[in-house]
């Protein structure tokens, strides 16, 4: 069992992001990204595809721009100090909440460590308590991107969370009705109609009452799933190395693990809120594309190939 302790008061965390969230649009601290949003329906799954509006695609490329050139020099990190106007709260002794400064979602915040940790490192019983502090606090879609072939922009570890529902027009995850399809064996979930490698894990409802207690539960859970898609790490002197790149979704429900094999599709970057069945394009030719390759099969191409899927 843990010995950390929350920080902030529990039922205080959506208030406190919302404050900071005035504060940093007050202050120009904040960039939220402006979109519209099309449905787009594909393999049983109605896709909500983003389009960034034509005044945001200059500041949108900028911050692309500079994604490289923040992984490859350590001394740029963003969070190493974090902007100020971006804290929400501190959520451990090992973690701290602060804003996504370049935001298409409100109130998208990001879950930090304290100290550098490689993005693509195996998560741990300390992430997760982060993680399950976090979603204690209100319904939200919690999410890992392990690598930049997963769609992390900046080495430092952080996991993502965003409320629900995405958007007021779309009442549930657009990837769940699938989900709800999954046969499992044992604690392993798979759906037929998910022609890549993936792995479901039902959620415990104690979990989420019990953060800090069950932190090493959810861990254990997520290691047996990464054994399942045959991803593993291990230990290399004090650091903890890469089992490969992958995204991780993680609802009150359930949690969803997805290897990858490339970041991108026809130009498009794809991250974890792409296997939620959430994707952003920059423009309308990229959304044309994307509607000619089909939103389902570009997720089957920057994952890993059906043939290592389990039968259940």
């Amino acid at each position: 069992m843990s010995v950390l302790k929350r920080r902030f008061e529990p039922g205080t965390l959506r208030a406190k992001v919302q404050a900071r969230t005035a504060h940093a649009m007050q202050c120009g601290a904040i960039h939220t990204i402006p979109t519209r949003f099309e449905l787009v329906e594909q393999g049983g799954v109605n896709f909500l595809i983003r389009i960034v509006a034509n005044l945001a695609r200059k500041g949108q490329a900028n911050a692309d721009q500079q994604q490289p050139s923040l992984a490859a020099n350590m001394t740029q990190n963003p969070f190493l100090p974090y902007d100020q106007d971006l804290f929400v709260a501190d959520i451990s002794d090992t973690h701290v909440c602060l804003l996504n400064k370049f935001n298409v979602l409100d109130h998208h915040m990001l879950m930090v460590t304290r100290v550098f940790q490689e993005q693509e490192s195996l998560l741990t019983v300390s992430d997760f308590e982060a993680l399950l502090v976090c979603l204690a606090e209100f319904e939200g879609l919690a999410f890992y991107n392990a690598g930049e072939a997963a769609g992390a922009s900046q080495r430092h570890k952080h996991l993502q969370m965003v409320p629900l529902p995405l958007t007021a027009e779309v009442s549930q995850i657009p990837i769940e009705p699938l989900l709800n399809t999954a046969r499992f064996e044992g604690a392993m979930g798979f759906v037929p109609a998910l022609r890549f490698l993936h792995v479901l894990v039902r959620m415990d409802p104690e979990w989420i009452v019990s953060p800090l207690k069950w932190a090493q539960e959810l861990l254990k859970q997520y290691l047996d799933m990464l054994r399942t898609v045959g991803l593993s790490g291990g230990e290399a002197g004090r650091e903890t190395m890469s089992p490969g790149p992958y995204n991780l979704l993680v609802t009150r429900q359930w949690m969803f693990l997805v290897p990858r094999s490339t970041e991108c599709v026809e130009g498009i970057s794809v991250n974890a809120l792409g296997f939620a069945g959430g994707l952003l394009v920059k423009d309308e030719q990229q959304l044309n594309l994307l509607k000619t390759v089909g939103p389902m099969t570009a997720l089957q191409r920057v994952a890993m190939c059906e043939r290592n899927i389990p039968q259940v």
